[in-house]
């Protein structure tokens, strides 16, 4: 039977610290126990005893159901159904145990590691990265047992969980065994456990994961299967994430293994990785245009994994990529560039260079290389602080800046706005805009993404971010006069994005030449499939669509007005560029 119950709205008071960005710093090029007692020392410091109290409210933070149901109740890990109805739910603020003689009577505070092992004491007893709200019935059947798999249950939860005989190898007592959905969680609290608490370990018994030393902390077996836990069963995922982001907030420490899983293998289960990923292999260089070139390459391979790809332009070092593909941006026109590839790994081994490609960049009078119109370094963001909120400032060149959700004390090349589901809205200026660039990286945990870049409420381009630092240039955007600029379209992500050293170029007018190629017309635009393009004389003319990231989709040659076909074309905003010949004129066409 699902018991419901009624939510009693809480009114906290919740501050808004987020994991710094070098939080783990000190712990960089360390490994085995060196590594585990510095990440003591990172997650130690700062760690502010909430009490045992709290922690009811703590869990309205770290343990509401945001991925299941997504229903605001409380998420459990011995009656979460992840696929189904769950048998019960709880909500926060009632039916706190109390007595309870089934599943579903009431709820309270679990220890992953159980208060005997260390006598009850704080602030053991109260760390919310390893007591978590559990069932009363299913946290009195679990006790102090250790966790394990389970060869024969003498007992078995309504969502799956177990106790019973052991089948791990190395240990052959009972066991209590949670669905494989959560034993990652699992795992990851406890070995937060024996790094946290490493200086009184050897002090710690009554419960048979321990081995009673500080370094190694866990029997051979426990370490055995939590790591198994831990990278093959139950990884890290998006929910883990914003929990140990919440638990920071709530008592000022994380858990190192949500935020770096690899740390785990590096202090229980080190390995020297010596071999170098394989040489990149057909790279090519191609579709140029004034001031940018793609490069593709077939993906290196690696005996652990390739983690990134280093691009040298003309031999020297230029930046590096995640992926197998990267747009050089901010060339110069007319210019011959030539290009190779380096592959590395997590351990700093690199590869040999690939084969270089070199591509010259066109010169076709395109709009967008103007003098500069604005430049903004961000370092009159005024005073630093770590909370979200609207921020107004003057700018380098002296107009109004203005961020929304956003926080002034992350640095990227010099100081940066960092800005979360808000947006960054430009001062109007009066010299139109050619092209747009601007640093980005996110800080924190999160994913990649894109934000959009919007030019008097039109979206002109995309501005991506990821986990390392990367200089965007949206070119050929070509908006005459006033222009206010908005770069937005972040929502429904957590990822925090820091913005830096923002620059654009003035619009600088149109080749006329003598063709007078403005008369030149296009029409329907929008356009849907077919799109007319009207010369008004009978003169050769090159046609060229570009897509938003500056990719040559189309390229037709004609001499008279003509219909072009675009249905193939995904909706979105390209660019055409029309030559008459040595005149270009550039202009905006959005597909629906």
């Amino acid at each position: 039977m699902k018991h419901l119950y009624l939510f009693f709205l809480f009114i906290t008071t919740i501050g808004f610290a987020q994991i710094p960005s070098n939080y783990y710093d000190s712990a960089a090029g360390l490994t085995e126990y060196t590594l585990k007692t510095q990440l003591k020392n990172i997650i130690t410091n700062g760690h502010s005893d909430q009490g045992y109290g709290s922690l009811y409210s703590g869990y309205v933070t770290t343990f509401t159901d945001t991925e299941y149901e997504n229903d605001g109740t409380i998420l459990l890990y011995y009656t979460e159904n992840p696929s189904g109805t769950d048998p019960y739910i709880f909500n926060h603020g009632s039916n706190n145990c109390g007595n309870y003689g089934a599943e579903g009577d009431c709820y309270n505070r679990e220890h992953l590691v159980p208060q005997s092992a260390f006598g009850s004491a704080s602030p053991m007893k109260n760390d919310i990265h390893h007591v978590i709200p559990s069932d009363g019935y299913a946290n009195g059947q679990r006790g102090s047992f250790p966790f394990g798999t389970v060869s024969s249950a003498s007992w078995t939860s309504l969502n799956g969980s177990k106790k019973g005989s052991s089948s791990v190898s190395g240990y052959s007592g009972t066991v209590f065994e949670p669905i494989d959905e959560f034993k990652g969680d699992i795992a990851r609290a406890v070995l937060y456990f024996a790094v946290r608490y490493e200086d009184t370990m050897d002090n710690y018994g009554g419960f048979d994961m321990f081995n009673g030393t500080k370094n190694q902390a866990l029997e051979d077996w426990a370490i055995t299967m939590l790591l198994d836990w831990h990278y093959n069963v139950d990884p890290v995922d998006q929910q883990e994430i914003d929990r140990n982001n919440a638990a920071y907030n709530y008592q000022g420490n994380a858990n190192p293994f949500v935020d770096h899983p690899e740390y785990a293998n590096m202090i229980w289960n080190p390995t020297t990785d010596t071999e170098a990923p394989t040489d990149p292999i057909n790279l090519v260089a191609s579709n140029p245009t004034d001031n940018t070139i793609d490069l593709n390459w077939t993906a290196s391979t690696d005996n652990i994994a390739v983690d990134s790809y280093d691009v040298y332009m003309n031999g020297t070092y230029s930046f590096n990529v995640v992926s197998n593909t990267a747009i050089v941006t901010g060339l110069l026109p007319d210019t011959n560039y030539c290009f190779t590839v380096k592959a590395k790994d997590a351990a700093g081994n690199n590869s040999g260079f690939s084969n270089q490609s070199c591509e010259t960049t066109t010169n076709n009078g395109t709009v967008g290389g103007g003098s500069e119109c604005l430049a903004e370094t961000f370092d009159n963001l005024g005073t630093s602080s770590g909370s979200y909120s609207d921020v107004t400032w003057t700018g380098d060149d002296g107009g109004t800046w203005n961020a929304t959700d956003a926080r002034t004390d992350q640095t990227l090349n010099t100081r940066a706005i960092t800005v979360r589901n808000g947006s960054l809205t430009l001062p109007t200026t009066s010299g139109g805009i050619g092209s747009l660039t601007v640093t980005t990286q996110r800080v924190f945990s999160g994913g990649s993404g894109t934000f959009n870049l919007n030019v008097n409420g039109t979206t002109v381009g995309t501005i991506a971010y990821g986990d390392t630092e990367q200089t965007i240039t949206i070119p050929n955007i070509n908006v005459e006069n006033n222009v206010t600029i908005v770069i937005n379209g972040n929502s429904g992500t957590s990822n925090r994005v820091m913005f830096d050293d923002l620059t654009y170029t003035c619009y600088s007018g149109l080749s006329t030449g003598e063709y007078n190629i403005n008369s030149v017309k296009l029409h329907p635009n929008p356009v849907n499939n077919n799109l007319t393009v009207d010369l008004k004389s009978n003169i050769d003319t090159d046609i060229e669509i570009f897509d938003i990231l500056g990719k040559q989709v189309i390229k037709k040659a004609i001499n008279k007005t003509s219909t072009l076909n675009l249905q193939a074309l995904k909706t979105g905003i390209y660019i055409i560029k029309i030559t008459q010949g040595n005149s270009t004129i550039t202009k905006k066409l959005v597909k629906q």
